[in-house]
């Protein structure tokens, strides 16, 4: 009879067999290729959006995305009780001036953000989410596109896609 850890080792490969087989939690060449095409691509796809958030970290400017995602979260909020907390740690955490994770939006959005954050909306922060998704458009997306990260990952699965057919 095989040890405990055989058996989850074996249990391990059929498993994972078996996804190679569906393909849902395997991460293809075609779809690698596809981020290419748009910031709005990349941040679509599971693995995209985790790989550029990394990258990101390790240029220490990952800022933005959570920012962005943040705001996601918060436009999903049905509770006005539970927005209205959230709208103070966004601005706390990401909006005012000196904050943690301060992002570089203008004074004007800045304070219309103040102002708008004492009886929010679930829009409060579209102004500002669309100046981090353009910046992160102009100047993130192209340097992660000639990443090593990104062009070793199409490497890699260039070449297992080569000893596959």
């Amino acid at each position: 009879m095989p040890s405990p850890t055989a058996q989850r080792l074996n249990t391990h490969f059929i498993m994972d067999r078996e996804d190679r087989k569906r393909n849902k939690n395997m991460l293809s060449l075609e779809d690698t290729q596809q981020w290419s095409q748009s910031l709005e691509r990349l941040l679509e796809s599971k693995y995209g959006l985790a790989t550029f958030r990394n990258f990101l970290k390790s240029e220490y400017s990952d800022e933005n995305i959570e920012f962005w995602l943040t705001c996601e979260d918060y436009k999903k909020i049905k509770s006005s009780f539970r927005m209205s907390s959230r709208a103070k740690k966004i601005y706390e955490q990401f909006i005012k001036a000196e904050s943690p994770k301060e992002i570089n939006i203008d004074y004007h959005t800045r304070e219309q953000i103040k102002r708008s954050v004492k009886t929010p909306t679930m829009h409060c922060f579209n102004d500002a989410q669309k100046i981090v998704y353009g910046l992160m458009e102009r100047d993130s997306y192209p340097r992660f596109l000639r990443s090593d990260v990104y062009r070793t990952l199409l490497e890699n699965l260039a070449a297992a896609d080569a000893t596959k057919g």
